[in-house]
């Protein structure tokens, strides 16, 4: 039978659409089935330097030589690009595949923004929209095989992180918080929707733990310290690592390069991976 793309009319709709979600879930397994290690970076609220997080974990695990993916789906408000000095920047396309961004030799990024005409353009989509975007991102995008695939996830426990437990079946939850109490009452939320949703903790990050002083080097604990490591020990979950205030991320990432930061930055970050590493390979 001929189709005439009049599709609320034709009786094969709801099979067409069927045959086309099993063909999308084809391509999820095929690529997944070359991902070694996949980890959804998220948090209870914003604010808290989740994608500051992903963005780092993802270009030192690739300075370390692994392969990693960056995904982006923080579809309303994604500042990946920023990070990394693609905003303005399209994305490319093989075909029917979208090339995502080579960042360096190791390092892939994807993310919406190199999909708007105007980077300032807002994206005003409901639940099922969202859903078919992300899944679309892992299935049509020409990925390399991976050590890691780090997705960035918009805090909460809406859509976008329940999109990404429901088609990365076995990922790990990486948990973002602050030591402040407002912060770690909404991780609290992270860590049951985690459990809710069968997405298994690989550990808690306690981010903005201490300020890195740019004239003498030293660190101060302005919004307090170690907050993050009791709740992680009151869950019974790992704890990663503390990662302080750096005003040279600050400044490098609103340049649009990662990589700049403080030795005290630097070492605490070393830390954080390594733990990382040693926690997907148990």
């Amino acid at each position: 039978m001929n189709c005439d793309n009049n599709c609320g009319s034709c009786e094969s709709a709801e099979s067409c659409s069927n045959n086309e979600m099993n063909e999308q879930d084809a391509k999820i397994a095929s690529f997944l089935k070359n991902v070694k290690n996949k980890l959804v970076v998220m948090s209870g609220k914003g604010g808290v330097g989740k994608s500051t997080v992903a963005a780092s974990l993802a270009l030192t695990l690739s300075e370390q030589g692994y392969k990693v993916g960056l995904l982006d789906v923080d579809l309303h408000g994604p500042s990946i690009a920023g990070i990394f000095g693609l905003t303005g920047i399209p994305l490319n396309a093989d075909g029917n595949r979208i090339l995502p961004y080579q960042y360096n030799e190791n390092l892939q990024v994807m993310t919406v923004q190199g999909l708007l005409a105007n980077p300032d353009d807002a994206l005003i989509w409901r639940g099922p929209l969202k859903i078919g975007v992300i899944r679309q991102f892992i299935a049509d995008t020409q990925w390399s095989p991976l050590d890691y695939l780090i997705v960035d996830c918009p805090p909460g426990t809406g859509d976008e992180p329940l999109t990404i437990a429901q088609t990365l079946t076995d990922a790990k939850a990486i948990v973002v918080t602050t030591p402040q109490e407002v912060s770690l009452s909404d991780v609290r939320k992270s860590i049951s929707f985690c459990k809710l949703a069968q997405l298994e903790i690989l550990g808690l990050i306690e981010n903005m733990s201490g300020f890195v002083c740019p004239d003498c080097g030293s660190v101060h604990n302005i919004f307090k310290s170690g907050g993050g490591e009791k709740l992680a020990q009151q869950q019974q979950i790992s704890f990663l690592g503390k990662l302080p205030i750096d005003p040279a991320i600050v400044e490098s990432e609103d340049a649009g390069d990662p990589a700049a930061m403080s030795e005290p930055a630097r070492e605490a970050l070393k830390i954080v991976v390594k733990n990382v590493i040693a926690q997907t390979k148990q």
